[in-house]
């Protein structure tokens, strides 16, 4: 894959007052085209499906097609680790796309999050593995872990052992509901010490116990994580490390977004599709009024949604201070909307919709796990309205 993909981010700040051009470039409508076509072959909904019924709910598989072959793990990555050297945009076409096909592979886990925290504390050798997609990694966070927590009391330092090579410590604590941790051959994990700091700790490490959790969205499986005296390298520490846990959840927020902008798309897709061909009173149910109002609602929500997400893809792209605010918008506006069109998805096809043999229960669990991943809608219009200074309720 071409590594020019489009503008990349350089950490710097975009000029201010400059609107971002928030249409798909041609380097990025062709990255679509790629992923979709590459999804629709392997991982359509009844393959999903079933998928979802084995105790191997992710497809290995097809994410290293996506990872090493098509390049998608790297796309962050800069070219001097043997990345794509794109940007967030290009990282959001990727996002989109695994929304609509409800894609059970770790991009979130490995691509996104845990590959940020790494550009914000490099490891040149993890980066590396993470770009040649050899390697996959996943920040160990609670999934519902917001951008301003504090991760701290899970997991706690506790020494080297005799025999331990110089720099390498110990690990001790537990971590619930880690998203991508299943498939995941490095974990970063933050722990309690003094300073704190970030560590990369091998998952088949003697001592780290990684419990699959029966989850709503088995396209995402959770992961509870036990450590008892685990070896891990320090990556970061100290307000580095919180620097990188930080601008991870921040990047996973945005990118979420972006997948439930894909996943509310395609609800909205096959819904129009159905409404046109089922009839009742020898006519389509999609001609009767009362269904245009709702479908319409839909798509001005749908079409908002887009406008925040892309937002926030180029504000992170470019370095913008704009940043947080575009991505507390971004994620209330698209959480709302993947709920919406997956609860529309559901009612507006009738019997049908409510079945097992029926894709749209895999689209509303996926939305309904999202809207709590990285912050509620609720969370982040908070957030919003704290950094708008907007006046609270009650407030004169």
């Amino acid at each position: 894959m071409s590594t020019t993909t489009g503008p990349v981010s350089t950490g710097q700040a975009a000029p201010t007052g400059v609107v971002p051009d928030l249409l798909y470039s041609a380097e990025e409508q062709d990255l679509r085209d790629a992923i979709r076509s590459l999804l629709a072959g392997r991982a359509d909904w009844p393959a999903v499906l079933a998928r979802t019924e084995t105790s191997e709910t992710y497809d290995t598989g097809l994410w290293q097609v996506l990872a090493a072959e098509v390049g998608c793990a790297g796309l962050l990555i800069p070219e001097s680790y043997g990345g794509a050297g794109a940007s967030y945009r290009e990282t959001a076409v990727l996002a989109e796309e695994a929304g609509r096909a409800v894609a059970p592979v770790p991009y979130l886990g490995s691509a996104v999050v845990a590959t940020a925290a790494l550009l914000a504390a490099p490891d040149a050798d993890l980066l590396a593995g993470l770009a040649a997609g050899t390697l996959t990694a996943a920040l160990a966070v609670p999934f519902d872990s917001r951008p301003s927590d504090e991760l701290t009391g899970r997991v706690r330092v506790v020494g080297p052992q005799p025999g331990d090579p110089s720099g390498q410590v110990r690990l001790t604590g537990t971590i619930a509901g880690v998203a991508d941790a299943l498939p995941a051959g490095v974990l970063l994990v933050p722990a309690d010490g003094v300073p704190a700091g970030l560590y990369a700790v091998q998952a088949d490490s003697p001592g780290l116990t990684s419990t699959p959790v029966v989850s709503l969205d088995q396209t995402r499986q959770l992961a509870d994580l036990a450590l008892d005296n685990v070896p891990g390298r320090p990556v970061a520490a100290g307000p580095d490390a919180a620097a990188a846990v930080r601008t991870a959840l921040t990047a996973g927020a945005a990118m979420l977004a972006a997948e439930q902008l894909g996943l509310a798309e395609k609800c909205l897709e096959i819904t129009v599709s159905y409404l046109k061909v089922r009839y009742q009173f020898a006519r389509p149910v999609g001609s009767f009024q009362a269904l245009k109002h709702r479908l319409a609602d839909l798509w001005v929500a749908v079409l908002q949604a887009r406008a925040a997400a892309r937002y926030a893809a180029a504000c992170l792209a470019g370095g913008d201070p704009d940043s947080p605010v575009a991505v507390a918008l971004a994620k209330a506006a698209c959480g709302d909307a993947a709920t919406l069109a997956a609860q529309e998805c559901v009612q507006l096809h009738g019997g049908i919709g409510f079945t097992w043999e029926h894709p749209a229960h895999l689209y509303l669990k996926r939305a309904k796990s999202t809207s709590i991943g990285f912050g509620t809608p609720d969370w982040h219009r908070a957030t919003l309205a704290s950094l708008a200074r907007l006046p609270g309720p009650g407030a004169q």
